[in-house]
């Protein structure tokens, strides 16, 4: 499928362009061949990891965990599949260099391009970072044994299958912002999928035991791999071909087209897995389950196949000439701003569209659980979640996120609802408690299933040091900041993953340094009230000096940027900083003010437990006493009787 599609798309045609030279054959074949090599690794150390970490049970009880040796075994293969996924990326960073150049590989290989140009091609940099990545994983899962080390090393093999195709041509699609988070949605589903599946065909294969088990979680978790790869694979489609007669009449459009069609074949192959095959491996017929699942894996890597012929092959150009502005920030200019633009301008973010969504599907879902448990879950909780919610949209699919990247001053009002007015709302919500309320508890004893590791992650010692007052403090004052008053901040406005990490960075500073002031969910270290106080009014005026501080300089934060976006309705640059400062300034009273009314009514209610909580002790103890009291009058009655009786004469 690979070849077909190379050819059918024209990715492997010679392109004799005057002036430019010709990598040659061996690039034109080795790049995408080298490509679907590391995405296949990729995937498959996914896969392995997965296998020991999620779909086989863990062994030893609460206080023993460890890995089963089938677990230990699929660590092990995971080494050597994460080292074959470095050789496959460092053979495609070496054809990247070579096509960007236009050079014979041999030329790279013996000269000193290879070294120079890593670091200033963003695709080198990017495939750097999957080698170093994967060498890491292959390393440790050499030595790897428990099930929290295993667990870490599948984190960091999902962060390595990110940064190469983003740099494709979702990072210069039209809408690039969209494209690129539907990239990254793309491949976090991808991987575990394919990966997972292949784990099972091996494990069926070699006829290994709870094979049962295994297909049943792998099931339930392809279904939702399923929801996003369609999900995120529409939107990929819609955001590179608007016109959708370009599906039949472009080179890309086909092997689009062709995509889609496989992935319904994949939808056919999961519906019969769920019907037929997994109670025929629950009857002990792992055959049924390894004839139907080779198949649906041939099926995998014929997609993936086409999904790198895709990735070589050019979309159709705009049919509009594309303003500098669109190229920078991905849409044309909006008009002048005004209230009625900021609310009524609608902007689609698919990341936080889709964070928004998970987060509220999520917690509706464990609200449904415990009424249908006949538990009782707060109304005010679930109004402050949504509300906190509500407060996301309003400022990252409104005008309010359309004119953030040419306005410092509404970028700061972005900045400062994100970290410090929805993060309140979401703490108050209680989701870590609502999790722990609603997740059911590990079928088999011992394992660990998402209750247990939200358990184990609470308990853990990294999160004790980052949940620790003074560290949440200090990330919450100090990367402000760092953020501005450095270059960085202008790098993530260039760069659409660097903008969306920074607005993250925002939304998970704030809540972890109020969950630490307000929360009610399970923390490693609770502060007394007054402590609590305490902290608020002195990080506070930190937020009042950093606005101050922008409202005194004399030179523009991210000067280039802010240039090269200046509207022609707008004023100046210096002077909308300055009042990105005081915005910043006067906002801090808000959430200060919020924080004070919840931090009373905590304190006055706890209070009021502790009170009633003493009352019955004492009530209790009073009534010990009157019990012992009275069971010590009536053992003398008794004696009295009894020697009464012993007096009397015969």
């Amino acid at each position: 499928m690979l070849v077909a599609g190379l050819v059918l798309g024209g990715a492997v045609a010679e392109k004799v362009i005057p002036g430019l030279g010709d990598a040659g054959v061996v690039t034109r074949w080795g790049l995408p061949i080298s490509r679907m090599l590391m995405d296949l690794g990729g995937a498959v150390t996914v896969g392995a990891l997965l296998a020991a970490v999620v779909l086989l049970p863990i062994e030893g009880g609460k206080n023993a965990l460890r890995l089963s040796d089938d677990a230990i075994g699929y660590l092990r293969a995971a080494s050597w599949c994460a080292a074959a996924w470095a050789a496959a990326a460092a053979a495609t960073l070496v054809y990247t260099v070579a096509d960007v150049l236009g050079q014979p590989v041999s030329d790279i290989i013996t000269g000193s391009e290879l070294s120079s140009y890593v670091g200033q091609l963003p695709q080198g940099t990017a495939l750097m970072l999957v080698v170093l990545l994967a060498v890491v994983v292959a390393l440790l899962a050499r030595t790897t044994t428990t099930p929290g080390a295993a667990f870490g090393l599948m984190v960091m093999a999902g962060i390595a299958l990110l940064p190469a195709p983003l740099t494709g041509h979702s990072a210069s699609a039209a809408n690039h912002s969209v494209a690129v988070t539907g990239v990254a949605l793309h491949v976090a589903a991808v991987a575990p999928w394919v990966g997972g599946l292949a784990m099972l065909v091996v494990h069926a294969s070699l006829g290994k035991g709870r094979l049962d088990i295994m297909a049943s979680r792998f099931s339930r978790m392809a279904l939702w791999c399923y929801i996003i790869v369609g999900a995120s694979g529409l939107v990929n489609v819609i955001s590179r071909l608007p016109d959708p007669a370009e599906l039949v009449n472009t080179d890309y459009g086909r092997l689009a087209l062709g995509k889609i069609v496989a992935f319904g074949i994949l939808g056919w192959f999961g519906w019969m897995h769920r019907e037929r095959t997994l109670p025929a491996v629950a009857e002990r017929k792992p055959l049924a389950f390894a004839r139907l699942a080779t198949v649906e894996v041939a099926v995998m890597a014929a997609t993936m196949g086409l999904a790198v012929a895709l990735a070589r092959t050019a979309p159709p150009p705009p049919t509009t000439e594309e303003s500098p502005i669109k190229g920078l920030i991905g849409f044309d200019l909006p008009a002048k701003i005004t209230p009625a633009r900021l609310a009524s301008l609608w902007t689609f973010d698919l990341f936080f569209a889709a964070l928004v969504v998970a987060l509220a599907g999520l917690y509706i879902a464990g609200v449904v659980r415990l009424r249908r448990r006949g538990d009782s879950w707060s109304a005010g909780r679930t109004a402050a979640w949504f509300f906190g919610l509500l407060t996301i949209v309003a400022v990252t699919e409104t005008g309010v996120a359309r004119y953030a990247p040419i306005l410092f001053s509404v970028h700061m009002v972005q900045h400062m609802v994100l970290s410090m007015l929805s993060p309140i709302f979401l703490v108050m919500g209680a989701p870590v408690t609502l999790a722990l309320r609603a997740l059911k508890p590990a079928k088999i004893r011992g394992d660990r299933g998402p209750r247990e590791w939200l358990t184990a992650t609470l308990h853990s010692r990294t999160l004790a040091v980052i949940a620790h007052p003074a560290v949440a403090t200090i990330i919450f004052v100090a990367s402000t900041f760092v953020l501005y008053f450095t270059p960085l901040f202008e790098s993530a406005m260039r760069n659409h993953l660097g903008h969306i990490a920074m607005m993250l960075h925002f939304l998970l500073s704030g809540s972890l340094f109020f969950w630490v002031l307000i929360g009610v969910d399970p923390a490693p270290k609770k502060l007394p009230y007054p402590a609590r106080i305490l902290l608020l009014f002195v990080t506070m005026p930190f937020h009042a000096f950093f606005g101050i501080a922008l409202m005194n300089m004399s030179q523009p934060i991210a000067e280039g940027w802010y240039r090269a976006v200046l509207p022609p309705w707008g004023t100046s640059i210096l002077k909308d900083q300055h009042t990105g400062g005081a915005i910043a300034w006067a906002f801090g009273e808000i959430p200060t003010f919020i924080v004070l009314i919840v931090l009373a009514c905590q304190w006055f209610l706890d209070d009021q437990r502790l009170a009633k909580r003493e009352d019955r002790k004492a009530d209790a103890a009073e009534a010990r006493q009157e019990e012992d009291e009275l069971s010590a009058y009536n053992a003398r009655l008794a004696k009295l009787a009894e020697r009464d009786e012993k007096s009397r004469p015969s």
